[in-house]
């Protein structure tokens, strides 16, 4: 019993991490700080807008790569993978 809950613990503790790490790609780089950001040029192009239309998807891909290789490794640690 007490596996069960450190391992919903931990998956919890996870998917918050992946969820601040989301809405501060999407909303905070791509809202709240687009002045602060537009003023850094990427390859021509002002970093918040960078970030509004493509950088938020490219950590969104990263991050389900994340979510995906901690959750294999907690699934081993708690011996519950999949066979």
């Amino acid at each position: 019993m007490a596996d069960k809950t450190a391992y919903w613990k931990a998956n919890i503790r996870l998917v918050i991490n992946c969820l601040i790490v989301w809405f501060v790609v999407s909303y905070g780089a791509g809202i709240l700080f687009v002045d602060a950001l537009n003023k850094i040029r990427v390859g021509g192009y002002q970093l918040g807008f960078w970030f509004a239309q493509q950088g938020s998807i490219y950590i969104f891909v990263v991050l389900i790569f994340y979510y995906a290789a901690r959750m294999n490794a907690l699934d081993r640690r708690y011996n519950v993978q999949e066979e």
